[in-house]
């Protein structure tokens, strides 16, 4: 049995996208484990690098300098990126509870959340901002620079809590702002800073000649200390000690010991007094057995250390090796940290001290050196090594319970035909555990062992109906199910139907019962809950097994006969008007080969989720004369199609038309959907075409193939404007007129493209 083969039998699921976890990821990707299904539940898709964090606000690093990408990274590690937030755990069955989606199962389960601020001090939570977690930090510290160069005064920026990170992000903005206001010509209204501590002095946990240091810094900086001052109380523009006295501050950030999340102690997790997860020398659990907990959110019992990102590098690897152990049954192997370990820390400008134990260092060659120990790190995560072959696991034993294998060896030769739908049981299960929506003209549905649905059309109204099946184009199932649905449902929304009734085709690939039960449940759950909102009856359907996940949805809607929007029907002067951007295809291609940007795969997504239904009502409102939906062939083969069948030209605004974020940079890059070839032949429609393929590289983007992509319409002129502006306030933001019918001429080809 080959890799391709072998059935899921094992969920190994990891929370959390943290320092430890995209070690593991990388080693998983190195060497992969067939028959564990890896998933990674994360809130979100670019994990920031503390180490580097300084740097960035310094303005020395970018953005995706200090962010590790976990879409490509957990594609090379073969595993499924659930984007969302889990907040609980059914430590009984075994299951992760999320925040947006269902539950999902694990087998082994591993920890690495990080840590959450304490703001315990009145007012603290509604006017400061946290150091951690890095992401809101980020987008506070964009807010504030607009506000310094906007201000006629200077402002007074404050931080409570003067260990490490609170010392190095002051001095950081403080560079940061001084070399911007240079830059602005508004040296007269640099910042003033503060630094409060509840003890004496700065970086208790470190040695003198640091501490020495950085208190030297600070003062020759103007930054004023204030010690033994614990902040009692915060309200707007003010800060109050314990000792009485107030402060005008204007910016307050919040740099004290952080603890972490309550739901690993309310699920039952053995904890500390703190909240964090104590593990012992093995990094599991000691209250249960296959869960495991890294990082700042780890206790480890035997080896109480501070919480520093050097020692969560450091379990990357004995975490992978237990992680493969606690799976096939293996007894664990104890992992010892180190006591002591290398402390880099720097002044906003290109300096650092340099510190172990007793043992310190400066100057700029300690920043340069940091520098290159924090890019080599970064480098492990874009680099990529080649997957180890021969790695195919054949002892089913060592996985699964001895009763199951034989079941399971016969994976490679499962019947067909009949023989290859999925068990009754199991879908009996599913069944009764959706919750499909029964509208008053269905007659016969779900809830019946009949052969086929039946449901009555009302009086007036004909019958709208339509089919779209493909293979999954995300990791998470449920998602998947959501994108499906929409996708199929925009041929109704372009006719300008209501939909009404679904069947469902589904295939399965082979695994347990147990996993393919919740794998066909996710599923048909994400398809159910878009099909619920849009007043849709899942009435039927087909499943099977297979050799990967696909889905389809065979629809039926009703329309007045007089109300039908079809392809045909665009009148001279009116306007096309588009309602989403395009480039999901590019984009895919790229992220199958790990070249694209999670942040761009997460932006094609939040389109690919957003109904047509709104835009459908609101062109219909317009007085649409013409309509259809962008999908495979791409915006130009639609528009063809709507050209021949209404017999006019088209004069297309290529710089109007709007793309995903990150296509220009994927087709640049040579990445395009294996079906772009058939759809570029297309282009013999366009009039131009010479010109614009010599002077346009975004004119590759028209052939795309779009998964559920938006509606192109055409509008009266007097409408359009109108139109687009509503399709914006209704959450069509890249909604545009990009261009204009016109008589049939007697050019060559009847579309004209404005470059």
């Amino acid at each position: 049995m080959n890799d391709a083969q072998m059935p899921v039998v094992k969920d190994l699921v990891l929370i959390g996208g943290g320092h430890t976890h995209v070690l593991v990821l990388r080693r998983f990707g190195m060497k992969r484990m067939p028959g564990v299904r890896l998933t990674v539940i994360a809130r979100d898709i670019h994990t920031p690098y503390s180490g580097m964090l300084p740097g960035f606000i310094a303005g020395h690093y970018n953005f995706d300098d200090i962010h590790i990408d976990l879409a490509p990274l957990s594609r090379f590690a073969g595993a499924r990126l659930y984007h969302d937030e889990a907040v609980g755990l059914d430590l009984e069955n075994r299951k992760v509870l999320c925040q947006n989606r269902p539950p999902v199962s694990f087998d082994v389960l591993s920890i690495d959340i990080g840590v959450t601020p304490i703001l315990d001090v009145p007012g603290a939570g509604e006017h400061a901002t946290p150091v951690k977690p890095i992401g809101s930090l980020l987008d506070r510290w964009k807010r504030l620079t607009a506000r310094v160069l906007a201000a006629e005064r200077s402002l007074q920026i404050a931080t409570v809590g003067a260990g490490a990170a609170g010392v190095e992000v002051t001095l950081a903005m403080q560079y940061a702002l001084s070399r911007l206001l240079a830059e602005h010509g508004r040296t007269d209204c640099e910042p003033q800073f503060h630094i409060f501590s509840a003890v004496e002095g700065i970086l208790p946990t470190h040695g003198w000649f640091v501490r020495t240091k950085f208190h030297q810094v600070l003062r020759e900086r103007g930054v004023q200390l204030h010690f033994d001052s614990a902040v009692s109380s915060v309200s707007t523009g003010e800060v109050q000690t314990a000792q009485g006295e107030a402060f005008a501050i204007d910016e307050l950030i919040w740099a004290t010991e952080a603890g972490t999340q309550r739901w690993p102690a309310e699920a039952g997790l053995d904890t500390d007094e703190q909240g964090f997860i104590r593990v012992d020398d093995t990094l599991q659990s000691t209250s249960h057995p296959g869960v495991f907990a890294v990082g700042d959110v780890a206790a480890v019992v035997n080896h109480p250390r501070e919480k520093a990102g050097v020692f969560a590098v450091r379990q990357g690897k004995p975490l992978e090796a237990n992680l493969r152990r606690a799976l096939v049954g293996d007894p664990l192997e104890p992992f010892i940290p180190q006591r002591k370990f290398l402390s880099l820390i720097t002044t906003g400008d290109r300096y650092a001290i340099a510190s172990r134990g007793h043992w310190s260092v400066a100057g700029a060659w300690a920043w340069t050196w940091k520098d290159w120990i924090d890019r080599r790190f970064m480098t492990k995560f874009r680099d990529l090594p080649t997957m180890e072959s021969g790695s195919v696991t054949r002892d089913l034993e060592r996985l699964v319970p001895a009763e199951a294998v034989s079941e399971l060896s016969t994976a490679a030769m499962r019947c067909a035909g009949c023989g290859s739908k999925v068990g009754a049981a199991i879908l009996d299960r599913v069944l009764a555990r959706l919750a499909p929506v029964r509208p008053d003209d269905v007659v016969l549905g779900l809830e019946g062992l009949d052969d086929a649905s039946v449901e009555r059309l009302p009086p007036g109204k004909v019958a709208v109906r339509t089919i779209d099946e493909f293979r999954a184009i995300v990791d998470d199932p449920f998602i998947f199910g959501k994108i499906t649905a929409n996708h199929c449902l925009g041929d109704i929304y372009a006719m300008g139907a209501e939909p009404r009734t679904a069947l469902a085709v589904a295939t399965i690939p082979f695994g347990t019962e147990a996993k393919m039960e919740e794998l066909l449940e996710e599923l048909l759950t994400g398809a159910v809950d878009v099909l619920n909102i849009a007043g849709t009856a899942l009435v039927g359907g087909h499943t099977m097994e297979g050799a990967e996940l696909t889905l389809g949805l065979s629809l039926s809607g009703i329309i007045d006969p007089d109300q039908i929007l079809r392809k045909a029907g665009m009148l001279a002067g009116d306007r096309l008007v588009l309602t989403k951007p395009i480039g999901t295809g590019t984009l895919f291609a790229a992220h199958m080969q790990l070249h694209a940007k999670g942040r761009w795969i997460d932006g094609a997504i939040r389109s690919m989720l957003q109904s047509s239904r709104d835009a459908s009502v609101c062109l219909r409102r317009h007085g649409a004369t013409a309509c259809t939906d962008v999908t495979g062939f791409g915006l130009l083969g639609h528009l063809v199609e709507m050209v021949k069948a209404s017999a006019v030209d088209v004069q297309l605004k290529l710089s109007a038309i709007p793309l995903l974020d990150g296509t220009r940079e994927t087709i640049a890059a040579g990445f395009l959907s294996s079906l772009q070839p058939q759809n570029f032949r297309l282009r013999r429609a366009v009039a131009n075409v010479e010109e614009v393929a010599a002077g346009e590289g975004r004119y590759l983007a028209l052939f795309d193939p779009q998964t559920a992509g938006g509606l192109l319409a055409s509008v009266p002129a007097d409408r359009a404007a109108l139109c687009v502006a509503e399709l914006r306030m209704l959450g069509y933001e890249d909604a545009a007129v990009i261009g204009s019918v016109e008589p049939s001429s007697s050019r060559s080809a009847p579309i004209w493209i404005d470059v």
